[in-house]
């Protein structure tokens, strides 16, 4: 045993050879020539072949090498330095915006943890594990167990908030119906890169939470309009005794003023925005703003329009919904997630359910994956700018007069 402990030390493909593979490495990957000649060794071998590849991010541009992290995923920055190209004046990110008030909660909270998957950069965990080292925990590249973890802390009588990019916490998906939402277990979950994320493209684009989270029994879904509304509703998230979700988009906030304190929201309850009109816009997070600007469009030309904030997307603030259907010709929702099963999906069940007849217009992801883009692009490409959806409601104004 002891011979066989030594051996596995010092020669890295054992393992690989006793499970019958032919092991070749570690080999250095940036050595073009020699990858091509193992590569073609490998070829000529009879049964199943592991290389073991070794690389160095960043090779041979320096900035890159010493922070990787940062050059995962970059826009403009200035080449002789390594810094970002960041504009003058530009709102802080959704992002930093969640870091500051998670450590803010904290002070307070000596129960909240903080846990990620290889991401403490990205979702803006690095500053709370400088801050509380023994309350930050990076599982690395494995979203399944931050979730399996999570739920074992909440059993414990913690707190534990997972920060994931929304891509990639559909890995999690069955630990967190089973861990999480079957034991109804107080885990507060943060999906940063929620919705159209631009040139990281549809491998990356956030676009299905809303609608596999809403199906979880137990489970309170929330969506920000702006960054001022998502620190209060992580402070919610936080108080609820329950799994609760937090989507959040990618980038600069829209440049409001930051109160200076946190307050818990009333569960379930939207904002009235805009209450004129016999038309209403009924949105989420990032499309609050899509609805505003179409019903000021709308407004032009003498078609006032109600918009809603609705915050919740689970539970649904079913009172408001009820009162929207009774008193307007059409209501429009709106959500940057897929048509299928998201926000939009729960008004058109709310409504079919209690036999409520009101005309439905809803604005989303279509039925397909989306390409790379900037977000302006990829949201006029599905119609989801303002002037785009403004046209659609026209549209379908016409149609409902012409059938009348």
């Amino acid at each position: 045993h002891l011979k066989d402990g030594v051996r596995s030390v010092l020669v890295p493909g054992s393992l690989f050879e006793e499970m019958g593979f032919h092991y070749i490495g570690p080999i250095d990957g940036h050595n073009i020539g020699l990858l091509e000649e193992v590569l073609a060794s490998a070829k000529e071998m009879e049964g199943p072949v592991l290389i073991h590849i070794h690389t160095v991010k960043g090779k041979g541009y320096k900035p890159a090498e010493q922070a990787p992290d940062k050059f995962h995923g970059v826009g403009c920055f200035d080449p002789s330095t390594g810094k970002s190209a960041k504009k003058a004046g530009c709102a802080p990110s959704y992002t930093s915006v969640f870091s500051k008030a998670l450590i803010e909660l904290a002070k307070d909270r000596p129960d909240i943890l903080a846990i990620t998957a290889a991401m403490p950069s990205g979702t803006g965990l690095k500053a709370f594990g400088q801050a509380y080292p023994k309350r930050f925990f990076d599982v690395g590249i494995a979203e399944e167990h931050a979730m399996t973890l999570a739920a074992g802390m909440a059993a414990a009588g913690m707190h534990p908030v997972i920060a994931l990019y929304s891509t990639f916490a559909q890995r999690a998906y069955d630990q967190l119906i089973h861990d999480v939402c079957l034991q109804n277990l107080p885990v507060t979950l943060c999906l940063d890169r929620a919705g159209l994320v631009g040139e990281d493209g549809p491998t990356h684009h956030g676009v299905f939470d809303l609608s596999y989270l809403r199906q979880m029994p137990n489970m309170c879904v929330m969506a920000p309009k702006d960054e001022e509304e998502l620190r209060h509703m992580l402070a919610t998230a936080i108080a609820i005794e329950g799994p609760a979700a937090v989507r959040y988009p990618r980038g600069a906030g829209l440049g409001v003023p930051l109160t200076d304190s946190l307050e818990t929201l009333p569960v379930g309850k939207a904002e009235v925005l805009q209450e004129e009109g016999n038309i209403a816009f009924l949105a989420v997070g990032t499309m609050v703003e899509k609805a505003k600007e179409a019903a000021a469009i709308l407004k032009e030309e003498g078609i006032e329009a109600a918009v809603v904030n609705m915050r919740f997307i689970k539970p649904l603030d079913t009172e408001l919904l009820g009162e929207m259907a009774r008193t307007k010709r059409l209501l429009i929702t709106a959500e940057e997630n897929v048509l299928a099963g998201g926000f939009g999906s729960a008004v058109a069940e709310y409504l079919a359910d209690h036999g409520i007849e009101v005309p439905l217009l809803r604005f989303g992801i279509p039925d397909r994956f989306i390409e790379q883009g900037t977000r302006r692009e990829l949201l006029s490409l599905i119609g989801l700018q303002p002037d785009e959806m403004a046209e659609r409601i026209r549209e379908r104004l016409s149609q409902m007069d012409e059938n009348a």
